[in-house]
């Protein structure tokens, strides 16, 4: 039996989160690390296991695997999870890009300056309002939300995180020194 996937992240959602969705979609159990220091951080580094100094990092198959993207794509494509052809596929991508997309901009919420906050967050509502949810809830969120793999994921307990809090920005930044 293939060992099991291993993540490196914090202690929270980011940009591991689609990561671990995309697994419990495949059934596949994962093992996480979680990065609370700048030495475990600057360890990796060393290693010469963060090809552009970042996490994400996933250990499959022999491989050291970073840039979510990336990682997404071979997952996906591990697990039979890419599309039946390149419709479907490109179809997942689009899907994938704007996740990302407004993932990003949440996150980056939670690290700017608290004068900045309230009116960048207006402004993420406003966006995830009129461009992101209505693409998602054509039926889509149901559909997902419903795949037993997925189920389990969200029931308490599983390897799901919660949303950042204080203390995750915290560790963010004193391990990134940010």
């Amino acid at each position: 039996m293939a060992a099991k996937p291993k993540l490196y992240y914090f202690r929270g959602r980011g940009r591991m989160e689609s990561i671990r969705w995309l697994l419990a979609a495949a059934g596949v159990e994962f093992e996480e690390e979680f990065l609370e220091t700048r030495e475990q951080y600057e360890k990796l580094q060393k290693d010469g296991r963060l090809l552009f100094g970042q996490v994400p990092l996933v250990e499959i198959d022999g491989m050291t695997l970073t840039q979510t993207r990336a990682i997404l794509g071979y997952l996906a494509a591990k697990y039979n999870l890419y599309g039946k052809d390149l419709k479907e596929t490109v179809r997942i991508n689009m899907y994938t890009d704007g996740t990302q997309d407004l993932m990003t901009m949440i996150m980056l919420a939670a690290f700017k300056p608290p004068e900045e906050k309230e009116e960048n967050i207006a402004l993420i509502v406003t966006k995830a309002k009129t461009r992101y949810f209505p693409v998602f809830e054509k039926a889509f969120k149901t559909r997902i939300s419903n795949i037993p793999t997925i189920k389990k994921f969200l029931q308490p307990g599983s390897q799901r995180k919660p949303p950042p809090d204080s203390h995750y920005v915290k560790v963010v930044r004193n391990t990134l020194q940010f």
